[in-house]
């Protein structure tokens, strides 16, 4: 078979955030079981390199989903390779410390990357039949969406409206062929959370992000329209369910009381 009919042949991927962290472990893991995978970061070398070294199977969109134009703009290229087997949307950034010492332009940034970007994103995927029949939308949310992320207000407001619109559009983007799955992942060992844990942290808990992404192409493979990787999530989603007013209060003695001032 040709280069060329192989790769008409290849299954198409998207992931958002794909060059460092968990979405870069995701563009990696789904590259080696076969997908083209169409990577968006505004970490231009990162881009290159995930590129250069892949043999052509990833291709890099640099953009800054922090800017409501830039993502107009690269919403089309993004459009123009798909349709898509499956996509990640796993961008984010975070602020913490005290709100009110965190800069207005710095929540509202959050915000945008976090939540304005993938439901934009995902309803120009969905509205111009940019996802195959039969596709998976992956939208990773975060634990905070139980637990509360006392110091990082905004972040875990972000995350709970990206787990707020997966749920509300899951029907209607099942009817026109694509499945939604929304993920809550816990602490992932990477850079992005190290630089916003408390000095001192215990890592040993955080589930490295080459894991993280096998249990996520997985589950979305699989179906699952909602998942909470691991054992430690699954426990934290239920302490979170059943005694709230606890699960907050320990979280603000492990991280809010023991952050280092603010960082963002």
């Amino acid at each position: 078979m040709s280069a060329h009919h192989a790769g008409l042949n290849r299954k198409r991927a998207l992931v958002t955030g794909a060059a460092n962290g968990l979405g870069k472990s995701l563009t990696l893991h789904l590259s080696k079981i076969g997908y083209e995978v169409v990577a968006v970061d505004f970490d231009e070398p990162g881009l290159f390199r995930l590129h250069h070294d892949s043999l052509d199977t990833i291709i890099g969109i640099p953009a800054d989903l922090g800017d409501r134009k830039q993502l107009n703009e690269n919403t089309m290229r993004i459009l123009a390779r798909g349709p898509f087997d499956i996509a990640f949307m796993v961008a984010g950034i975070s602020a913490t410390g005290r709100f009110e010492k965190i800069p207005d332009v710095t929540h509202t940034m959050v915000l945008t990357v976090n939540t304005m970007a993938p439901l934009v994103l995902a309803n120009r995927l969905v509205a111009e039949s940019a996802m195959k029949e039969g596709s998976s939308l992956v939208f990773v949310s975060s634990l905070s969406h139980v637990l509360g992320y006392p110091g990082a207000a905004s972040y875990a407001a972000s995350k709970d409206a990206v787990a707020i619109y997966a749920k509300s559009v899951r029907k209607p983007f099942r009817k026109r062929g694509v499945r939604v799955c929304c993920a809550f992942p816990g602490a992932i060992r990477t850079d992005h959370a190290e630089r916003h844990a408390p000095d001192g942290s215990n890592v040993k808990w955080r589930m490295p992000p080459s894991l993280m992404a096998e249990k996520l192409v997985s589950a979305a493979l699989k179906g699952r329209a909602v998942y909470y990787p691991g054992l430690v999530a699954k426990l934290a989603w239920l302490a979170g369910r059943t005694f709230p007013r606890w699960v907050t209060r320990k979280m603000r003695r492990l991280i809010f009381e023991k952050l280092n001032g603010e960082v963002f």
